[in-house]
């Protein structure tokens, strides 16, 4: 049987500082540079899934259960927030999109039927997407 990826793109605005705890605060300027800051994107988020095609719909995945499960699960959480302090959720993570896409993983694999995740993409600007992969 063969099998289909979908993915969905889906946004959020919400602001961040990099910083890392390990960290002086003359440390955390030189490596993070403006990141350092408090600033904001306007962040994609990317979700593919796996699956087999239904004969009956046509589809590998029921994009409206998608939407509502990744709006529950991670955009009601991140949106219009401090992702650096605002997100209990992410207390202790330095939000690099590196650390955002595979704590996103980890909110959508839980929640999403075993094995049909395979990729999460957060896009932080035109010039960095970071993936994870499980």
């Amino acid at each position: 049987m063969s099998e289909y990826r979908l993915t969905r793109s889906f946004h959020f605005s919400a602001g961040h500082r990099l910083v890392s705890a390990a960290l002086s605060e003359e440390e955390n300027g030189r490596l993070y540079g403006q990141g350092f800051r408090a600033h904001g994107h306007n962040y994609s988020v990317e979700v593919t899934l796996t699956g087999s095609l239904d004969p009956a719909t046509g589809m590998a995945g029921d994009l409206g259960e998608l939407d509502a499960t990744v709006a529950r699960v991670l955009l009601d959480r991140v949106d219009h927030y401090d992702l650096s302090s605002a997100v209990p959720a992410l207390d202790g993570v330095i939000t690099t999109g590196e650390n955002l896409a595979r704590t996103f993983w980890g909110w959508l694999a839980a929640a999403l039927p075993p094995g049909r995740l395979v990729r999460v993409a957060v896009v932080e600007t035109a010039n960095n997407t970071f993936e994870y992969c499980g």
